[in-house]
């Protein structure tokens, strides 16, 4: 597997793109009335992806510290570290993993030097414009097509400089969703043929696993889980152990400044005087 190396020419030979989601997107209950604010149900959603250069070298690393961790007596008795569990003992997962373990995650992700690009939907506008929708064609919007809109966004300006993409995509439910998904990528070289002038020729492979199956989806996992942390709790200690690899957050709600949304980079970062509260 060959992959794209520090100090390597932009033009790549591959490029390896895992993408995740974090939070949920339940809108409605039965009856039609919003969710927003009910315990157990997230005010935000957000869409991301980690590029990784080298993912073969971050599989040898996190499946090493998975091994190191189970051989630890310390964590004998935690029923996460049990392999029935399906949970640590498989798989790292920021919600579920104990701190200790977090923290030897977190310790680690900062040197497989990822590109993170997120999007983010905020419920309160969402359940506004589906309410909207409704009101004007007289059907229900399928909450999937927020997913797709979002992908579609992040990968508008990343999939020009290699020879070939290669995208993975976590999973959702029992369902593939990959013609559904390989629109979507489809639709950002559109936008970007659009906006550049210049079309996008790079063959691209989609596919998708369960982060059990992906060291990769795991480290997105740990990503968008510090974010969701930042936005949805204030807490923002976990999001500045990963600023540096945080390269784009696109906050699309927030329009108070422009009517596409919020871009943070690393020319313009995140703090909390800028980011707009979410109640």
């Amino acid at each position: 597997m060959s992959s794209r190396r520090q100090g390597q020419a932009p033009w790549a030979e591959n490029r390896y793109f895992f993408v995740d989601e974090a939070g949920d997107l339940s809108l409605f209950d039965k009856r039609g009335r919003s969710l927003y604010g009910v315990s157990g149900v997230s005010k935000c959603f957000f869409v991301g992806f980690a590029e990784i250069a080298d993912p073969e070298s971050v599989e040898r690393r996190l499946e090493g510290l998975r091994s190191e961790l189970l051989q630890d007596p310390y964590f004998a008795g935690v029923p996460s570290m049990r392999p029935e569990r399906r949970r640590t003992a498989i798989a790292f997962h920021a919600k579920d993993d104990p701190a200790e373990v977090r923290r030897e995650v977190f310790r680690l992700l900062p040197e497989f030097d990822a590109q993170v690009f997120v999007a983010i939907r905020r419920k309160e506008r969402l359940i506004e414009d589906f309410r909207a929708h409704l009101a004007r064609t007289g059907a229900k919007r399928g909450v999937d097509s927020i997913y797709d809109q979002l992908v579609t966004l992040i990968f508008e300006n990343r999939l020009h400089q290699a020879n070939r993409n290669r995208i993975l995509f976590a999973r959702r439910g029992k369902s593939d969703r990959n013609t559904a998904l390989t629109s979507a990528i489809e639709l950002s070289k559109v936008k970007f043929e659009r906006k550049w002038r210049k079309g996008i020729d790079r063959p691209t492979t989609i596919s998708s696993a369960y982060p059990s199956e992906s060291p990769g989806l795991q480290v997105v996992d740990y990503y968008l889980w510090a974010l969701q942390r930042k936005f949805e709790q204030g807490e923002g200690r976990f999001f500045e152990l990963l600023r540096p690899q945080f390269k784009l957050i696109i906050d699309v709600d927030d329009t108070r400044r422009q009517p596409y949304g919020e871009y943070y980079s690393s020319s313009y970062p995140l703090t909390p005087e800028r980011m707009m509260p979410v109640t």
